[in-house]
Formats: structure tokens, C-alpha cells, sequence
């Protein structure tokens, strides 16, 4: 198989998804839209306890020593969290949604915020967890694009229910998921070897909890800024090797 034909696809679920939500969301009343949303935001939760639960993976407990993954986890958050709010990355997530709604559609505040949220959502979504991780990393190694290719059809499913709850901003989250799979795909094919299994299970682990701060977005529970917490995908295999060394 091609190496990059797994984003390629999972760009044209979340296109031909997207598009079929906005023509069918227009008919949903308010609160089936609001109900979608809200169970769309419990399986976000779902997938991104499971992958948080890889902080006691064996491969990773074995490597860093019992404790030590939770900590490793700890500390690639607060100093991702500390990198991101430096550079503000959640602020300029959502100038890029503005400046993407304002050259794509028109409208006034309003459709701003929501073509925002949808954008900046919809992007979190498709592109922070583990089939995002190891999907592109594998596909990169050769290894195949079958898990890419079961996340695109997820992914076709959400940005459906998305679409029709936020409307267009969701099918421009497309472009996310080219340049953030592709760029990971490369990565794979470059040096994805040198990345240890204990290496891409921390890795695993912080992306499930920043995937709980989106599910808590979409659940209307607290707005986190989880844009901010994205450097912590890089520090985490970089505290694990720290870890590894002192064991």
C-alpha cells in the first residue's frame, strides 16, 4: 500500500462527513444536535480514558520503574502546559479559525465563534489520541495504514454530528488532519525506528488526558485550553528517556 494513503482517506471522511452534516443540520432541531454533540463528547471521553490507561502499560512501567509513568505524564503536561501558554497556541489556533472563517464564508460574530469552535474542536479531535500517534507512525514504518483507515472511517462519523452542530468550520479541520497525519507519517519514515514502544506509550498516555480536556469541551463541563497542553506529546518521550536513564 502507498505510505500516506491513510491520511489521504481519513482527509476525505472528514470531508464527504462534514458535507453530508451540513446538509442534513440544518433539519435537526436544536436538541438533537445538542444530544449528538453531548454523546459524541462521552465517546471522545471513552477513547481517551483508554488510551490514558497505557501510563501502566508493562513495556513502560518495566522501562521507567513503577511510578515513574505517572510522573512522566505529570511533567509532560505542566511542561507542555507551560511551553504552550508561552507560545500561545490555543490563541492562535483560534486567530487561524478567524482568519480561515473570514476568507471561506460570511457572517457576522456569531458564525465566527461557532465556524472557531467547530474548527479548533473538530481539529483536537481528529488529530490528538493514539490512532493519530501510532496510526501515522506505522504507516510511515511501513507497517500499514489499517489503523489509519478504521480512524477514518471514525472520524467520517464524528465530523457528520459535528458538522450539523457547528457547521463548516468542521469540514476545514480537514486540513488539520492532512498537515498534523502527514507531518507524523513523515516523521515515521525518517525516524520512527528510533522511538521505543516505552517511548510511544507515554506519548499515548498524555494525548489520552489532553483528549479528556476536548471531551470536556464538547461536554460543556469547562472550556480548557487544550491547544496550550500540545507540547507535551514532544516532552513526554523526552522525560521517558530521563526516566529510562535514572532506573
Amino acid at each position: 500500500m502507498v505510505t500516506g494513503v491513510g491520511t489521504l482517506t481519513n482527509v476525505v471522511t472528514v470531508l464527504v462527513g462534514s458535507g453530508l452534516g451540513l446538509l442534513i443540520g440544518h433539519r435537526l432541531p436544536e436538541r438533537v444536535r445538542t444530544a449528538v454533540t453531548t454523546a459524541l463528547g462521552l465517546v471522545t471521553l471513552l477513547i481517551a480514558a483508554d488510551a490514558a490507561m497505557d501510563v501502566a502499560a508493562p513495556a513502560l512501567v518495566d522501562s521507567t520503574g513503577r511510578g515513574a509513568p505517572t510522573l512522566v505524564v505529570l511533567g509532560s503536561l505542566a511542561v507542555g502546559a507551560i511551553i504552550g501558554a508561552w507560545a500561545r497556541l490555543e490563541q492562535r489556533l483560534d486567530d487561524l479559525g478567524g482568519w480561515l472563517q473570514r476568507r471561506l464564508t460570511r457572517g457576522g460574530e456569531g458564525d465566527r465563534d461557532r465556524f472557531v469552535e467547530g474548527f479548533v474542536v473538530s481539529s483536537l479531535v481528529f488529530c490528538v489520541g493514539p490512532l493519530t500517534i501510532i496510526g501515522s507512525l506505522n504507516e510511515g514504518l511501513g507497517n500499514g495504514a489499517e489503523q489509519l483507515l478504521l480512524k477514518s472511517v471514525l472520524d467520517g462519523f464524528a465530523s457528520l454530528a459535528f458538522a450539523a452542530s457547528f457547521g463548516i468550520g468542521v469540514m476545514v479541520s480537514a486540513l488539520s488532519v492532512g498537515l498534523i497525519q502527514g507531518s507524523l507519517t513523515l516523521v515515521g519514515v525518517l525516524v520512527g525506528t528510533l522511538l521505543p514502544e516505552p517511548h510511544l506509550l507515554a506519548v499515548t498516555a498524555t494525548g489520552g488526558l489532553i483528549l479528556i480536556g476536548v471531551a470536556l469541551r464538547l461536554l460543556e463541563i469547562k472550556r480548557i485550553p487544550v491547544a496550550d497542553l500540545l507540547p507535551a506529546l514532544l516532552v513526554a518521550p523526552l522525560l521517558t528517556q530521563l526516566a529510562v536513564v535514572l532506573a
